[in-house]
């Protein structure tokens, strides 16, 4: 049986997820995560060509007035940006194209995806709340990282709802 892609505009909730992809293609991935891995010390460093300085600034600023993990950057931390560096990143780009052309491939890839960020943000927010670098302000840190955690969520919720989430049949 033939299937036809159900068009953008009547997939609403795609159209959240889709800006979700955006906005960690643009912004987080490979500007203020980026700049987590090509900054290794961020108490003596050379601004990098790239990101920007203004990010680089930000993010400085970020982490010693509420995240003072995001500055230590332990290995595992640096593992968990290289995640979203090596794999969310292209996994970002394939998925925007997919949600905006209605393909059924990146199906299981959205639930897998979402499965890894929601293990990194769960072992985020323990070390935020009780680790070796804890958060003075863990209401204001857990907030600005709740999208990362909820957001897969309703990703998976979306992807494991139908066999064909973007098409009906012809």
């Amino acid at each position: 049986m033939n299937r036809k892609v159900i068009p953008l505009r009547g997939r609403k909730y795609d159209l959240a997820i889709l800006a979700f992809f955006f906005i960690n293609i643009i912004f987080i991935t490979y500007l203020f995560d980026l700049e987590q891995v090509v900054v290794a010390n961020v108490s003596n460093f050379a601004y990098p060509l790239w990101p920007p300085r203004t990010v680089v600034d930000l993010v400085h600023w970020y982490g010693k007035t509420f995240d003072p993990l995001l500055l230590a950057r332990p290995v595992w931390w640096k593992m968990t940006i290289w995640i979203d560096v090596i794999i969310f990143g292209p996994f970002y780009i394939a998925a925007i194209y997919a949600f905006i052309k209605g393909r059924e491939w990146i199906r299981i890839p959205s639930i897998i995806a979402s499965t890894m960020l929601i293990t990194n943000v769960i072992i985020i927010f323990g070390e935020e709340i009780c680790g070796t670098y804890p958060t003075p302000a863990l209401p204001v840190v857990i907030s600005i990282n709740l999208p990362w955690l909820l957001f897969p969520i309703f990703i998976i919720w979306r992807m494991a709802g139908s066999e064909h989430p973007f098409t009906r049949k012809d």
